[in-house]
This record gives C-alpha cells, structure tokens and sequence, in this order.
C-alpha cells in the first residue's frame, strides 16, 4: 500500500467515509503537511518528521499524535468524549469528530518538532 486511496479502499465500507473525511480534513486544513502510507496507516509530516497518523479498527477511528500529544491534551481529550491510551485516542465510529482537537494537536507538533530533524521524537 502507497497511496491513501489504496489505503481507504481496503477499509470496512462502513467506516470508509469517516476516514475519507478526516484525512480529506487534514490535507485541505494543513495544506504544507505531506501524507504517507507507513506502517500501514495513513499519516502526515512536516519537513519528514512525524506529525499526526490515523488508522481504523472494528469500534473507533484511531488518531496517534506520539505520546507528548496525547500528555499535552489529556484533559481535552477527556473532554471530548474520547478514550486514550499511551500513544492513540479512540474516536468511536458513531461518535463526532472533534476537529478543534485535532487542530491543537497538529499545531502543537508542529510548532514542538520544528527542529526536530529525526522522524519520531527522541
């Protein structure tokens, strides 16, 4: 798998469109952010570094910002709705996407790994 539509095109139908629409969401609000298929899953980076990745699973919508993300907004997290763990929040599939949280946590990688020059955090 290279692209995102061969990505997207091996997922349930069911769940499909959602992941459509985030990854969509993505590219169209954080144009300079590049997408990639690896370790089989979508994510985006910026100057090849990790930013943000997505994967899909039976009951939720995956969202990985590496575990400083998920430290850095736990209490929003919380506030969403959303379970977490070390390194993923779980957006459940018949639950909203809450876009104001993905934006944070975009822009805090963004802006905490703009000199960072290896792909994951050290």
């Amino acid at each position: 798998m290279e692209t995102l539509k061969e990505y997207v095109d091996q997922i349930d139908p069911q769940h499909k469109e959602r992941m459509i629409e985030v990854l969509t969401w993505v590219k169209e609000t954080f144009p300079n952010l590049k997408s990639r298929i690896a370790w089989n899953q979508p994510m985006f980076t910026d100057h090849d570094t990790y930013i943000i990745g997505f994967s899909v699973s039976k009951k939720h919508l995956a969202v990985a910002p590496e575990a400083v993300g998920i430290n850095h907004f736990t209490h929003d997290i919380v506030e969403a709705g959303y379970d977490y763990t070390k390194q993923l929040v779980r957006i459940p599939w018949d639950s909203a996407v809450d876009y104001t949280l993905l934006v944070k946590m975009i822009r805090f990688n963004m802006m905490d790994k703009a000199e960072c020059s290896t792909f994951w955090r050290k």
